[in-house]
């Protein structure tokens, strides 16, 4: 059975939208460590249409060469929850349909492996509303915004987590991964 992990980029004012104001700070290589471990222990992604839609053209054309990652970004499974989107063209795409908190455990179910989610902030509300996330990890930048969108937890969510692990980077970010307690 497949656990969920959640990957986010996060300012300390709480802003989760498209993370272009993270560049600034650089990537320092031990993020790209802990970010590799989550994806390393996931067989699939799962993800909405807002962010199969970023990812599919970025994603899609890189290599190994160019960034670890791609390849199980582009031959993993694909999970896209989305009532709009038809025909996805990136590789291994599967489109859930509205999201179903009984299609996401059924997922969890038939997955040998961990889900990986990253961004898909709508996504995240629902599974965090539903109890679906098992692992939440937050990468959390010096940088207050002041605008943008925020709230990863949606109005009345009450949720509980338990620190698992803590790791600061040279480049003034934070990685704090939580469990649900």
């Amino acid at each position: 059975m497949g656990a969920v992990l959640v990957h986010e980029f996060i300012t300390v004012d709480g802003v989760i939208d498209n993370p272009a104001w993270s560049a600034e700070f650089g990537f320092d290589p031990k993020m790209g460590t802990a970010i590799g471990e989550i994806m390393g222990s996931s067989r699939a992604l799962l993800m909405g249409r807002k962010t199969y839609e970023m990812f599919a053209p970025a994603w899609s054309a890189r290599t190994a060469a160019e960034d670890p990652g791609a390849p199980f970004m582009n031959e993993s499974p694909k999970y896209i929850v989305s009532t709009t989107l038809q025909q996805p063209e990136w590789n291994n795409s599967t489109v859930l349909g509205a999201y179903s908190a009984d299609a996401i455990r059924s997922l969890k179910e038939r997955t040998d492996g961990n889900i990986y989610v990253s961004g898909s902030r709508t996504l995240v509300r629902a599974l965090l509303a539903d109890g679906l996330v098992d692992e939440l990890h937050l990468f959390v930048y010096p940088l207050a915004l002041g605008e943008g969108t925020r709230r990863l937890f949606g109005d009345g969510l009450r949720v509980k987590f338990t620190l698992d692990q803590c790791e600061a980077y040279d480049n003034g970010a934070l990685h704090l991964a939580y469990r649900p307690a």
